[in-house]
């Protein structure tokens, strides 16, 4: 399981300085609302952490055109879907703070993002995610004998920012099963303008050694080598991550709550 606790509390801890803006076009009240400052958690789900958001502009827009609220950097639409952490180390601006980002109640990009009814979706895609990790590293024994309430204590642990409350259940989605490492790593690699990546990688090879994110990388993005050398930067809770590091200790101590690892292949140019 998990050992390296300092680093589980550090991630469990990254707050990221987001400031919100309705754009003037679709301001109905002739009044120019303020921005909203917050620090929100990486680990956590733009729908978890905006009501307050939602709330403080949809009083400015005309209710018969508008839609659900829905977020955008730099007309980029954010996926809500994603952590907040990943959205920003694959399109924040590390060299400006805070983050901006325009809250829009108009013209949702149907093809771009996906319908967020309510946080009870934000569950199901989050607790979906758990039980996919656990298929793949445990062949889903773990998550399948939990209780009920097991479930449920992830989901508002994460919901409710509770560290201890959420790891005294992780950490059995952290052990290893029997002699047995996790069977596979559960992934995602995110490029700008590309589809994820998720493939099938063990954490050990045929001879037994445990594999790095190199040759995971090698495995899933070989057309970004440059004979020995990585052509991109790969960046993990706002943290650059070494080549040599082994798999299955990054998916034990930088997954995310939804026990995935998701790495973003940055430019080397961006230093973000």
């Amino acid at each position: 399981m998990a050992d390296d606790r300092e680093i589980l509390k550090e991630l469990w801890e990254g707050r990221i300085p987001v400031r919100f803006s309705l754009p003037l076009e679709e301001v109905d009240s002739g009044e120019e609302p303020e921005s909203i400052y917050l620090m929100l958690p990486r680990l956590s789900y733009f729908p978890l952490v905006t009501d307050r958001v939602n709330k403080h502009f949809s009083k400015y827009v005309n209710q018969e055109e508008a839609t659900e609220m829905w977020l955008a950097y730099s007309e980029q639409p954010l996926k809500w879907h994603y952590p907040i952490g990943v959205l920003y180390d694959l399109y924040g601006d590390k060299d400006s703070t805070p983050w901006n980002i325009t809250v829009h109640f108009q013209d949702f990009p149907e093809d771009e993002i996906l319908h967020c009814p309510s946080k009870e979706a934000v569950e199901s895609q989050f607790m979906s995610m758990v039980k996919e990790a656990d298929s793949l590293k445990h062949r889903a024994q773990i998550i399948n004998n939990m209780q009920k309430r097991d479930h449920k204590q992830l989901w508002t642990a994460l919901l409710h920012d509770r560290y201890d409350q959420f790891w005294s259940v992780n950490k059995k989605l952290m052990e290893s099963s029997g002699d047995d490492m996790f069977k596979y790593i559960p992934f995602r690699i995110y490029q700008i303008d590309i589809p994820n990546i998720q493939k099938i990688f063990k954490p050990c090879n045929t001879d037994g050694e445990e594999q790095n994110l190199g040759e995971l990388l090698h495995e899933c993005v070989p057309h970004l080598w440059d004979e020995d050398k990585f052509t991109k930067r790969v960046v993990t809770h706002g943290i650059e991550m070494t080549l040599n590091t082994p798999v299955l200790w990054l998916s034990q101590n930088f997954s995310y709550p939804d026990n995935f690892l998701h790495l973003c292949l940055l430019d080397k140019t961006d230093t973000g």
